[in-house]
This record gives structure tokens, sequence and C-alpha cells, in this order.
């Protein structure tokens, strides 16, 4: 679901072909470049760089040769780098403020996929999750998200529960690190060595989501073979490449991306055990949702508890701060507590009864925040209720 938290992006079109950034924020610096000089710095990625992302997607994808000059103010409500996606927001934002100006219209599904691919300029390997709820959300509802092709079904979630966000603090920038991309790729390597085991052609197999369409099975019986070709001890790239009867080149120049060439090892198993496992949690919790059964919040608090769970230990992209979160989230009353985002840290949701919401939010401040002074310095922007809003939308001046 998207939450009520945003990006706003006041703009201006100009005669010139100059794009002007500015934000009210002082700690972000003013930015300006031509229009038709985009650069985007993979290795420093300042909050600029997400906005040129965007800018870069929509030129492209028309192929504009006179694009339209911008002054632009940014504004927001979402903390950065706490996995709550400020910076696919504002690569959205970007893309629709250039669509506008430049007198273009898409589907909100084109500029999903437009977004999502425009983000990895920035050297993101993202799956398009962020950037697909960003425009196809609607409030009051939550949303199952699937691919090829992109579609969204509305989920209506019980009544009787509030979601909670909370900060761990811990900032985690994506494009920053390496982290996020060496997951991607052991899914990428996952799917190619599944795939050679059945007889796939596993070159052109990218996707774990992939293998199971080929091979028309359930996810319970891709998790029955995952158990039963990939081991949990971790692959060397020796081992890789004896597997696939590539070489070592061949491995670094046609499958490893540019910034992951000097990973020696990767886990297979645990990487490929979580996305299948992940997978059906999903759907059982819209299955939960469209059934309603009396027990509900718990079924479903219960599938939060396993995601966390899966996350911490199966795809490990959770962190102490974050763990603690959880436990003191779960602890004071939630019924399931799981971090949000990529991980190694920003946020955590928790469902809660919303009877229990008053007294969970102050024994949480308490527990988490008011014992240390650099989260107690930002606890107005970490700790909030949110509900499904609705997706990105353009206001024009009257």
């Amino acid at each position: 679901m998207a939450i009520e938290q945003d990006i706003l992006i006041a703009a201006e079109p100009v005669q010139t072909q100059v794009v002007q950034l500015a934000n009210t924020n002082s700690s972000y610096l003013d930015f300006s470049t031509s229009v038709n000089n985009i650069q985007i710095n993979k290795t420093k990625p300042q909050w600029h760089n997400y906005f040129l992302c965007g800018l870069k997607g929509i030129q492209e994808h028309f192929g504009l040769n006179n694009p339209t000059g911008m002054n632009c103010l940014l504004d927001g409500t979402i903390p950065p780098s706490s996995g709550l996606s400020s910076s696919s927001a504002l690569v959205c934002c970007a893309g629709l403020v250039t669509l506008r100006a430049n007198g273009k219209t898409l589907s909100k599904v084109e500029l999903a996929e437009i977004c999502t691919k425009s983000e990895r300029y920035i050297g993101t390997e993202g799956g398009g999750m962020d950037q697909s709820i960003s425009f196809l959300a609607e409030e009051g509802t939550a949303k199952l998200i699937e691919f090829n092709p992109l579609r969204a079904t509305d989920v209506r979630l019980p009544s009787g529960a509030a979601f909670v966000i909370a900060n761990s603090c811990v900032e985690m920038n994506k494009a920053a690190t390496s982290h996020y991309n060496i997951r991607v790729m052991e899914c990428r390597l996952a799917t190619k060595l599944l795939s050679k085991s059945k007889g796939l052609d596993w070159k052109k197999m990218l996707r774990l989501h992939d293998v199971q369409t080929k091979l028309g099975v359930s996810l319970e019986e891709m998790l029955t073979i995952v158990e039963e070709v990939l081991h949990p001890e971790p692959y060397s790239t020796e081992e890789i490449c004896k597997c696939l009867g590539i070489s070592l080149e061949e491995l670094r120049s046609q499958i490893l991306s540019q910034n992951i060439q000097d990973v020696s090892t990767f886990k297979l198993y645990q990487r490929a055990k979580h996305v299948y496992s992940e997978a059906a949690r999903v759907l059982e919790f819209q299955k939960i949702c469209s059934k309603a059964p009396a027990n509900a919040l718990q079924l479903l608090g219960e599938l939060m508890n396993q995601s966390h769970i899966s996350c911490r230990e199966m795809y490990e992209c959770s962190c102490p701060e974050l763990d603690r979160l959880v436990d003191i989230c779960l602890q004071f009353g939630a019924i399931g507590s799981r971090l949000t985002g990529a991980g190694w840290g920003g946020c955590t949701v928790s469902m809660v009864p919303t009877d229990k919401l008053s007294m969970f939010l102050k024994n949480v401040k308490k527990s988490y925040y008011q014992t240390d002074g650099q989260r107690l310095a930002g606890e107005n922007n970490s700790l909030f209720a949110t509900k499904p809003g609705r997706g990105a939308l353009v206001f024009v001046e009257a």
C-alpha cells in the first residue's frame, strides 16, 4: 500500500533548456543543469540525481530533442533512506513533472514501467514495486502488484487494526552500497542454476518467477525444487561457473553487474527460498483479506512475523536495530511486525489493534526513541500510524 506521506514538486516550465532544482530542506543543495546534457553520478547518489533519473527516463521514452526547461522546488514528508521509498517517490514525481511540462501523456502503468527502468540509471537494480504503487495506489485499499504484464488488484484490509511505521533511524541508501544489488544478483544466479537443472534455457532466464512460470508449478513445488537443487552452503564463483559450464570471464562479463565484480561467494539457496516463500505469503495475505475470517487479523499478523524472520535469516537484509524495534513492537501489542523496504536499516511496519494504538505509540516511543539522543531528536517524524493513500497526482494552477 502507499502511505500518506509524500514528495511534492512545484514546477514552472521555462523557455531556457535548463532545469533548476531547489529543496525546502536546506541540507539538500540547489542544483542546475542543461536538459540536453543529463549526467547521473552513480558514485555519489545525491538527491538531485534521482530527479535526473525521472527526467531522463521521460526524455528517452519520447526521444525529446528539445525538452522543456523547468524551475522546480521540492518538498516532502517521507524520511530519507528509511525504507519508505523516498528515492523512488522522487524519481516518479520527477517523471510526472517532466511528462506534464513537455505536454505528453502516458497511462499510470506506462509511467510506472518507465520510472522503474529509469531509476536503474543510478545503479539500483530495483524490481518495480515502489514505482508501481506510487502510480497505481488508491485511497483506502492496499494493492496486489503483479508483473509481466504490470497490474494491480484491490486488497481490502480488515477493520480493527492500524498500520504503524517506526523508523529504526539507521539510514540505508540503496544506490550508495552494494548490499541490495548483491541480493538481486544472488537471485539471478539462483534462477540460472535452477533453470539449468531443469533443462530450461538458463541464459535467457533472469528472475526466479520465470522458472516457476516455465515449469508451470506452484510456489510450494518451487520450494521443494530449491531444496533438491541448491545447497545451503555459499557458492563460490568457481562452483557457479562449473554448474553453468562457463568461464569466470564469461560470468563476470555476461551475468555479474559492474558493481559486484569483486564478490566471491553467493548464498543462492537462502535467497531463492526467501523469494518463493515470501511470494506464497503475499498470496495467502490476499486470500485471508478476501475471505475475511473472524481471526483474520491474527492470521495476517502471523504472516508478517514469518516475513520478518525470513528477511532476517534467509535474505539477511535486517539489522540489529530493526530486529530490536520489531521485538519492541510485538512486546507492546502489535499483532504482526516486520521490516519494510530494502532493509539494512529504515523502517518497520506493524499491525496494531485500533483500541491499543495510543498506548502502543506511547510505549514504543519510551522504549526505543527516548533511550537514545539521536533517535529522540527525530522522534516526531519516526513513529506514526498511517492508512492506504492514493497514488501520484498533478495539481494545476486554476
